[in-house]
């Protein structure tokens, strides 16, 4: 039987966590034909640094005995975010935040031979366990609808699609209600 261990951590451990994160992207991302692109390590690292840097950044890993099998990430979203800019027909009064409001889950990823163990929905539901903000927020690529259909299962509702980046894929943008 499989016995995953969730720990938490803070920004105060972002740069300890720095290279395990970016080797697990790299387990996960083996295969991806944009590996050299927007999925690369180098780019991953801007990205890890940047959401570790930001205020209230929350981190739960899964460790199989010393290994880790898998991380979620996120941060709350700042009252100027251009998470909302790019999600067309929103109401302000929906994208407006406060810094508390919405929690933004900036990645879940598991390594391959841990998936579909049910340690995806675990890290997530561990990392917004205790947050105190009114909703979260996430991106899926609009590529991968069964990964979607995962996030619609965990409570989250598709609200429009963004592509944050130039070289970024089209992202269907989600939400969902924080108990």
């Amino acid at each position: 039987m499989l016995t995953v261990i969730l720990r938490r951590y803070d920004h105060t451990h972002a740069a300890e966590l720095r290279e395990p994160l970016l080797d697990m992207h790299d387990q996960c991302y083996a295969e991806s034909e944009n590996r050299d692109g927007f999925d690369s390590r180098e780019r991953f690292a801007q990205f890890v640094d940047g959401w570790s840097r930001r205020p209230g950044w929350d981190c739960v890993i899964g460790y199989d005995g010393d290994q880790a099998v898998g991380f979620a990430y996120g941060a709350p979203l700042a009252p100027t975010t251009p998470w909302w800019t790019k999600v067309a027909g929103l109401d302000p009064e929906f994208t407006h935040e406060t810094g508390t409001r919405t929690f933004a889950v900036s990645e879940v990823m598991v390594r391959p031979q841990w998936r579909k163990t049910g340690t995806a929905a675990r890290l997530h539901d561990e990392l917004l366990r205790s947050r105190p903000e009114e909703r979260a927020t996430l991106l899926v690529d609009s590529a991968h609808p069964k990964v979607r259909a995962l996030y619609e299962d965990w409570g989250y509702k598709p609200v429009g699609t963004s592509q944050p980046f130039l070289d970024s894929p089209v992202f269907t943008v989600m939400v969902r209600s924080l108990p």
